[in-house]
């Protein structure tokens, strides 16, 4: 639809001097009632300059652009409604300046060079080690993974960083834990059943003899300092634990440039208090110390304890010159949950009073939080429900559907997984981000209604019709490519039109995604596209028309295909061709 926004752009801008051609390009939207046009121009920021009424202005509006002939451009009427002027488009127009160009672009549809010689930086997911990963760390995964193939397919240079919680306090908990109760053979065969047990137990004993407390923080000391017994117990919690998330992020089709957790940037830490010493912005307070942020009204950024350990805030610093130096990124996104958004203020602040503009490039993206029945989840508690649990009974659920509806269904196995893992993926990314979600089991494994499994179906059925229409035309393969054997202008139903205006969104959107840091426009722009394409393939038909129309009908099908599958891939989705 941007060519057909220029025009009209361009127009209006010839009768007003108060906006730009670009101010007014961004004004313009598309009506929620179809009867009102395909474009709108809202004339009440206009009235609010002028002192006059926005029903006057529009009229003026309409009047001038008559006068100034523009039907000729592919528009077929101009109309003033409530405040608005209207716009409603040649149909045939349209299908020739949008459906060629879909065509051409294949799966890079709604690619852009928006990014070009720009880097951006995505730390996401971010499980602690020794514990098992849940459906809580699914958000972080999926919303981190979704952004990274958004920023991609506009042409950034992106970065995906596994910033892993393997340094800390618990692991002298761990430590001390595993000492006392620990079985070398169980860490063996069941790695994470066995350090999230003896998590839950230290503190069990810990609420019993608070001098555990002590003995963990010691042990801690000890790692921060370099303890030859600390540091191999230490890496044998992280290796054991990292082979089990691998088997997660492969289900999930997640991938990382650099996972290096806190522990990789402790040799940074020194360089980070010294540099807040020499710019006296380090204040002792009891013994820690600390940054003072009271005037931004945050309380202080804790820097180091009292017996000189490191905390969040300083590894977290760390890593971010560490990343400005290695990656000169033009933005570095954060993706956790909303309850670290001080964390993120603070140590933000602290860069900013560091001296570095570039604090204004850390941007923190959070979402909300995982309840289990209403109830904050909790591995200190054992209240977790583990992703691979979930993964497990919805590719199971899947396959059950498939025996009954398809039994000779090729690679049946293969469809399960992708359906069953897709609708997870999916469930998780079709609300707003922000949102928090209380996990039901019920709700993850339904694949009824707007769900991945609806959209994935609807990619499997144009891929068919697409099979039938070679069949039907006797050929190998039917040639869609323009100015050949179809003509886009026959596509000029009311149907045809309303499936062509959601494919001519899907830029828009795309890069609205990257604005908001939202993934979840893309799942509502997916299914809507399906329920345009479902209502699209109810009313038109394709493979009994006539051959140009057939012809042309199936480059629109054409053009479905390769934006679902464009749209799927973005939020980590397969794309199934037979379901």
């Amino acid at each position: 639809m941007e060519r057909f926004k220029k025009i009209i752009a361009e127009q209006l801008a010839g009768l007003l001097h108060e906006v730009t051609e670009e101010e007014i390009g961004g004004l313009l939207e598309i009506p929620r009632d179809a009867a009102m046009g395909d474009l709108s121009f809202p004339c009440f920021t206009l009235a609010k300059q002028r002192k006059a009424s926005p029903a006057g202005i529009a009229r003026e509006l309409e009047e001038g652009l008559h006068a100034r002939g523009i039907a000729g451009s592919g528009l077929i009427k101009v109309s003033s409604q409530a405040g608005y002027v209207n716009f409603s488009l040649d149909h045939a127009a349209v299908a020739e300046a949008i459906l060629p160009g879909i065509l051409e672009s294949g799966e890079r549809y709604g690619a852009g060079e928006d990014g070009e010689g720009k880097t951006v930086v995505i730390d996401f997911s971010s499980p602690n080690i020794a514990k098992p990963f849940h459906v809580g760390h699914l958000r972080s995964t999926v919303i981190g993974s979704s952004l990274y193939r958004i920023f991609s397919h506009l042409g950034y240079r992106c970065v995906g960083i596994n910033h892993l919680g393997d340094w800390g306090t618990q692991f002298g908990k761990l430590i001390t834990a595993y000492l006392r109760w620990g079985n070398a053979a169980r860490l063996e065969e069941a790695a994470i059943d066995e350090l999230l047990g003896l998590y839950v137990r230290f503190h069990e004993e810990a609420d019993k003899d608070p001098a555990l407390e002590d003995e963990a923080r010691e042990w801690f000391v000890k790692m921060e300092r370099g303890d030859a017994e600390a540091k191999k117990l230490w890496k044998r919690f992280v290796d054991v634990s990292l082979a089990e998330f691998q088997k997660i992020y492969d289900r999930l089709g997640v991938r990382f440039d650099f996972v290096t957790g806190e522990s990789f940037y402790n040799e940074y830490m020194d360089e980070v208090v010294r540099e807040l010493r020499e710019k006296r912005l380090l204040e002792e307070d009891e013994g820690a110390w600390l940054v003072r942020l009271e005037e931004y009204g945050m309380p202080p950024a804790l820097i180091l304890k009292k017996d000189g350990s490191s905390l969040y805030p300083t590894r977290d610093i760390a890593a971010a010159l560490y990343r400005k130096r290695t990656f000169g990124f033009h933005k570095a996104l954060y993706v956790t949950d909303y309850s670290q958004s001080l964390h993120f203020s603070q140590w933000f602040k602290v860069i900013e009073r560091m001296g570095y503009g570039w604090a204004s490039e850390l941007v923190h993206v959070p979402f909300g939080r995982v309840s289990l029945e209403g109830e904050a989840l909790s591995t200190r508690r054992g209240k977790v429900v583990r992703l691979e649990e979930v993964l497990d009974q919805a590719v199971s659920k899947i396959r059950g559907i498939i025996e009954e509806k398809n039994p000779e269904l090729e690679n049946k196995d293969e469809v399960a997984k992708q359906v069953g893992v897709g609708a997870v993926i999916f469930n998780d990314l079709r609300g707003n981000r922000i949102k928090d979600i209380d996990f039901s089991w019920k709700e993850a494994l339904s694949f009824e209604g707007e769900t991945g499994p609806y959209v994935q179906y609807t990619y499997a059925r144009a891929c068919s019709v697409l099979r039938m229409g070679t069949e039907v035309a006797d050929v190998q393969e039917v040639n869609l490519k323009p100015g050949t054997d179809w003509d886009p202008r026959q596509l000029d139903g009311e149907a045809e039109f309303r499936m062509i205006k959601q494919l001519a969104l899907f830029p828009e959107v795309v890069r609205q995604a990257a604005v908001k840091l939202e993934p979840s426009l893309i799942t509502r722009y997916l299914v809507d596209t399906a329920q345009a394409f479902n209502r699209f393939y109810h009313d038109c038909p394709i493979l009994k028309e006539e051959a140009t129309l057939r012809l042309a009908r199936l480059a629109l099908v054409q053009g479905v295909r390769f934006t679902l599958k464009t749209g799927l891939g973005l939020i980590g989705l397969q794309a199934p061709e037979r379901m």
